[in-house]
């Protein structure tokens, strides 16, 4: 039975190892943070492996039951894991903040210069239409119907009448 629960043991312990490098490898995992899963997969292997290893550390520690001992070397780091990646959210959320003022800066000054862009071209658009308007001649308005006046044509007088 002991030999059973060993073996697997170092099952799940290779496993660990082997998931955690293949996560690295696809670019899933960073490496700092596969750092701490390396660890955690090595110390569970050489408890795996070695059998007397976990009944020491518990007597060091001074507990009575060696599985008691393994529980709580995983709550430790468990804790150290919990530690470790609420300083990184932390930093990241800072970093989310930062990242948001600057998108909001940056989204008033394009506002702005679109808006000095908009009001520049209209001015430019109002100037050639004033332009326009003061080359083109102006036809004279019938007052009473509103309606242009009617020209007539000039005729060229000649020299022999």
């Amino acid at each position: 039975m002991a030999d059973r629960v060993g073996l697997f043991s170092v099952g799940v312990a290779v496993l660990l190892l082997l998931t955690v490098l293949e996560l690295v490898r696809r670019r899933r995992l960073l490496e700092r943070y596969a750092i701490l899963w390396l660890f955690s997969a090595v110390v569970l292997l050489g408890f795996a492996v070695w059998e007397g290893l976990l009944d020491r550390v518990a007597a060091v520690i001074g507990i009575a039951y060696p599985p008691t001992a393994l529980f709580l070397i995983a709550g430790g780091f468990a804790l150290v894991l919990l530690l470790h990646f609420s300083a990184a959210v932390s930093r990241l959320a800072d970093q989310s903040k930062v990242l948001a003022q600057r998108n909001a800066l940056l989204e008033e000054r394009t506002r702005r210069l679109e808006a000095a862009a908009a009001a520049t071209a209209q001015a430019a658009e109002d100037a050639r239409g004033a332009e326009a308007r003061a080359s083109a001649p102006i036809p004279a308005a019938d007052a009473a119907e509103g309606e242009p006046a009617r020209v007539t044509p000039i005729r060229r007088r000649t020299g022999g009448r």
